[in-house]
């Protein structure tokens, strides 16, 4: 990955923790690292604990930015969340994966509930 890549991705990373700190929300984590990947965002909405991908391009292009977080992303998502999970003793506490999009310097658009967890395992 290129270091403007890099650059553009922890600049939506930051844009999109000040964008959750606006709706009320308490980010504990950014940037955590896992085996199986990356938790871009780990915050609290209320109750609920929320991993937050984060995708940003520097313009809008022909595809959607979240179209990039298919089956086997979601995947690493999870296993990462169950890992987090499991390294900070969480258990029954309402979970939720949300997707933060911004695509473009104007366009913000927050996909609440974007995929479930039902069926994986650490």
């Amino acid at each position: 990955m290129t270091r403007e890549r890099l650059a553009l991705g922890r600049s939506g990373e930051a844009r999109a923790a000040r964008v959750l700190q606006g709706l009320g929300w308490k980010i504990l984590e950014r940037g955590w690292r896992t085996r199986f990947g990356e938790l871009d965002i780990v915050a609290c909405d209320g109750e609920t604990l929320v991993f937050v991908e984060v995708k940003t391009r520097a313009a809008a292009g022909a595809f959607a930015p979240e179209s990039s977080v298919g089956r086997s992303k979601q995947g690493r998502l999870i296993r990462s969340a169950l890992s987090y999970l499991e390294s900070k003793g969480i258990q029954d506490r309402p979970l939720r994966f949300d997707v933060l999009v911004f695509d473009g310097p104007d366009c913000c658009r927050h996909i609440r509930g974007a995929f479930e967890a039902e069926g994986y395992s650490l």
